[in-house]
C-alpha cells in the first residue's frame, strides 16, 4: 500500500519513520507546506516527497499517488484535508481533531459518511498497553462496580508561545485525550461536566486566552465520577496516569519507574532517574500500534477502532468544558451539542 503523508512537523515526522517500517506499507509520499522539509524527511526514510505540499488544492497531487492517507498537518487545514481525502475515496488517519469547532468537525465528518470511506482519529491512548489492559480488567469485572476515576495529564514544559492560539487551548488540546480514553474504557458517555481553569504561569497563556492548568469533574451516565487534570508546568516530567477505583480493586495506568514522582514517605521512591520527557517518548508504542491497525483497517482486516465520530463525541465534551469554565457552572454536553446543532450521536 502507498500512503501519503500530509505535514512533516513533530508528529509528522514520527509517524512518517513509523510508517516507514509498518507491514503492508511499501510506498509513502510525504507533504509538507515546506517543500524543503518534506524533501529532507523523504531522503532520510528512503521515500517520495510531493511537491507543493498540504494546500488543499496542491495535496490532490498527492492524493493521486497513493492510496491512503494519514494526516498531521496543522490543526486548522485538518478539515479540509478530510474532505478531499474524502472525494478521492482514500481512508483517512488523522491526527486529533477534525476541528476545533464543533460545525466544521460535523460537515468533514458528513462528507467522510457520503464517500463511505474510513477516517481514523489519533486517540493514541486507547493503543497503550496500560490502557488496553485496564479496560480489559475493567470490562470483565475485575474491580467491581467503578464508583471514581481520576485521571492526569501533565507536560513537562509548557508549548511554544506561537502554538497557543492555534491549539483550541488546554481543554481541547489535552484533556480531550482523556475524555476519549473515559468513554473507550468504561463504554459510558458524559453527562455533565464543571471545569475550572488557572493562568498563573507566562503571560502568553492569557494573551491567547488560554489557562495552564485546569481541573474538570465529570459525571457519567452511571453516576461514576472523574476528575481529570492538566496542566503545562510539571517540571518532574512527563505524567500520564488513570486510576480506576472499584468495589473489588483499582487499577492504575501509567505508574511505573519512570513515573515522575517522589514519595513523601520514610523509605518509599524517590523520583526516577529518566522520567518520561515528553508524549512521543511515552506513547512511542502506542502510536506505531495504531498506525498498524490503520493498515489493517483499510484492508478490512479490523473495524475502524477510532472513528471521526468518536472525536466527535470527545470533542463534545470538551466544549462543555470550555462554556462551564467561561460561566462557572455545570454544564451538559448535550445541552452544548444541541445548540451546535450536532446530530444525535
Amino acid at each position: 500500500m502507498r500512503i501519503g503523508l500530509l505535514g512533516a512537523g513533530r508528529i509528522g515526522t514520527f509517524h512518517a519513520t513509523a510508517l516507514a517500517h509498518t507491514d503492508g506499507v511499501d510506498g509513502l509520499v510525504i507533504a509538507d507546506a515546506d517543500p524543503a522539509r518534506a524533501a529532507a524527511l523523504a531522503e532520510r526514510l528512503g521515500a517520495e516527497a510531493a511537491v507543493p505540499a498540504t494546500s488543499v488544492m496542491s495535496a490532490a497531487e498527492a492524493f493521486a499517488q497513493v492510496e491512503a492517507v494519514v494526516i498531521t498537518a496543522a490543526t486548522a487545514a485538518h478539515a479540509d484535508l478530510i474532505t478531499e481525502a474524502a472525494r478521492n475515496r482514500l481512508p483517512t488517519f488523522c491526527e486529533k481533531p477534525v476541528a476545533l469547532d464543533l460545525g466544521r468537525t460535523v460537515r468533514a465528518l458528513r462528507e467522510v459518511e457520503s464517500a463511505g470511506t474510513l477516517l481514523q482519529m489519533g486517540f493514541q491512548r486507547r493503543f497503550d498497553a496500560g490502557f488496553r489492559a485496564a479496560r480489559e480488567a475493567l470490562r470483565a469485572g475485575r474491580l467491581g462496580r467503578v464508583h471514581t476515576i481520576r485521571a492526569v495529564t501533565s507536560d513537562a514544559a509548557p508549548p511554544p508561545a506561537e502554538f497557543l492560539p492555534l491549539s483550541g487551548g488546554l481543554i481541547r488540546d489535552c484533556l480531550v485525550h482523556d475524555f476519549d480514553a473515559v468513554r473507550w474504557l468504561t463504554g459510558r458517555e458524559v453527562a455533565e461536566v464543571y471545569a475550572r481553569g488557572t493562568d498563573g504561569g507566562a503571560a502568553c497563556f492569557r494573551e491567547a486566552g488560554d489557562v495552564d492548568t485546569a481541573a474538570v469533574l465529570l459525571t457519567l451516565d452511571d453516576d461514576t465520577l472523574v476528575t481529570a487534570t492538566a496542566t503545562r508546568y510539571n517540571g518532574a516530567g512527563y505524567d500520564v496516569r488513570t486510576e480506576l477505583s472499584g468495589e473489588r480493586d483499582q487499577w492504575v495506568v501509567g505508574l511505573d519507574d519512570r513515573t515522575p514522582m517522589t514519595s513523601a514517605e520514610p523509605g518509599g521512591p524517590g523520583a526516577p532517574v529518566r522520567p518520561w520527557s515528553g508524549f512521543l517518548e511515552r506513547f512511542g508504542g502506542a502510536y506505531r500500534a495504531e498506525l498498524a491497525a490503520f493498515v489493517r483497517a483499510t484492508r478490512g482486516e479490523v473495524p475502524n477502532p477510532c472513528s471521526g465520530w468518536e472525536g466527535l463525541r470527545a470533542l463534545v465534551v470538551a466544549e462543555a468544558c470550555e462554556l462551564s469554565r467561561r460561566e462557572g457552572r455545570p454544564v451538559r454536553p448535550a445541552e452544548v451539542a444541541e445548540r451546535a446543532g450536532v446530530p444525535a450521536l
